[in-house]
């Protein structure tokens, strides 16, 4: 019953994100029109997830269960419903609060789910629910993106902002019946200082963990500069229907990312090695499709790599966030704050790099080499565990 709830309210309210961040967007240009101010929008939304990954586990450690996240649902609704009674000529100085608003709600909402789902479901299902919100947040993107500007053409702003308030409403509706296993927590992890400690130590203590977050922070670098390159790359192919030739490839690519999900749930071997070599080629494949992507001259050749980029990406999140899931609970909630860190860090630093390397160089060259950044991190971490591996073995075996 708690799967069904969960995957249903993150499919809700993950296409709400894709709804208004479409349509958010194109609203601050037509009001402001203003390539700056859409610039500015965007940065205080990724302030937010900041900001949230900064106090979201001193947040959960004192308010848990399914009360906070049904507040970030009403919340993000709440910002949305401004836009509906706030004149237009107030909304110009509003709009980064609320965009700052939507991102810290949808930051501390995942932070949250994420970190609490091993209280909600059991340990045997985790991986197959994972993959399944993995497929639902997949679908919704594609929904989102594609479904905004028809709804801003036919019934103008004012309505999908209404539309998108409602889809918080109805996650939170959602999120209400969920029932969560009581929280086991030592009491030495109830300061700030004590959670990042711990965080710090547990890390020491669990290089491949530390790998992994590191594979992760590199590998959105790597997603900033390809999201950059979306709508340059459908406007070199087809000039003349880039907006369609960017839906279809977002199409595919989240096609290939809900198949991916599938398939991670149903290989067989769980343990956290199996976890870990899937994240690690999840990544790989993803980076290799997107630079392949990127060095098509046609709009088929686009299509066929975005396949296989949407297939890793969608690997690699379900065996990521499988794999932290199994930390134990005084490690998980600092563990998935500190990934959101990387995550909202790496992507704004990496979207303001990549910008100006698409007026110098090709799209091909740019995100061969944002994305070789990832790859060049996988091996760096292969190399290391080799070496690592080979001094275990040449110690001496002590003496009974």
């Amino acid at each position: 019953m708690n799967a069904r709830l969960i995957i249903t309210a993150r499919l809700i309210s993950d296409f709400g994100a894709f709804l208004n961040m479409v349509a958010l967007a194109t609203y601050v240009y037509l009001l402001s029109n203003s390539a700056m101010s859409v610039g500015i929008f965007l940065a205080s939304r990724v302030g937010g997830g900041i900001f949230a990954s900064l106090i979201g586990t001193r947040f959960y450690r004192r308010w848990s269960g399914r009360v906070p996240l049904i507040a970030f649902d009403l919340l993000r609704a709440a910002l949305l419903g401004l836009l509906l009674v706030l004149p237009v000529s107030q909304q110009a100085l509003l709009l980064p609060v609320i965009a700052f608003g939507l991102g810290f709600g949808n930051s501390m909402f995942a932070i949250g789910l994420n970190s609490q789902l091993p209280r909600l479901i059991d340990p045997a299902q985790l991986l197959k629910t994972n993959a399944w919100i993995t497929s639902a947040s997949s679908a919704a993107m594609v929904g989102g993106s594609l479904v905004s500007g028809l709804l801003v053409a036919a019934f103008g702003f004012a309505t999908v902002f209404a539309l998108n308030a409602l889809t918080y409403v109805l996650a939170a509706l959602l999120i209400a019946p969920l029932r969560f296993a009581v929280a086991e927590v030592s009491e030495q992890s109830t300061s700030e200082r004590g959670e990042w400690s711990a965080l710090k130590q547990g890390l020491r203590n669990a290089p491949v963990i530390a790998a992994m977050l590191a594979v992760t922070m590199a590998d959105t670098l790597g997603s900033a500069a390809h999201n950059v390159g979306f709508p340059i790359i459908s406007k070199l192919l087809t000039p003349d229907s880039a907006s369609t030739t960017l839906g279809l490839m977002l199409a595919v690519w989240a096609s290939g990312k809900l198949l991916g999900a599938r398939i991670a749930s149903r290989l067989k071997g769980t343990d956290n090695r199996d976890l870990e070599r899937r994240y690690f080629f999840g990544v790989a494949l993803m980076s290799c499709g997107f630079i392949l992507m990127f060095q098509q001259h046609s709009l088929y050749g686009l299509l066929l790599f975005s396949l296989p980029a949407g297939l890793g990406d969608g690997f690699s999140e379900v065996s990521l966030m499988s794999r932290l899931q199994r930390e134990p609970e005084h490690l998980r909630l600092p563990i998935f704050s500190f990934l959101t860190l990387l995550q909202m860090t790496g992507f704004g630093v990496g979207m303001l790099v990549a910008a100006p390397f698409y007026g110098w160089w090709t799209p091909g060259a740019v995100v061969m080499l944002f994305h070789g950044i990832p790859l060049g991190t996988l091996l760096t971490v292969k190399l290391l565990a080799l070496r690592r591996g080979r001094v275990a073995r040449s110690s001496p075996t002590p003496v009974p």
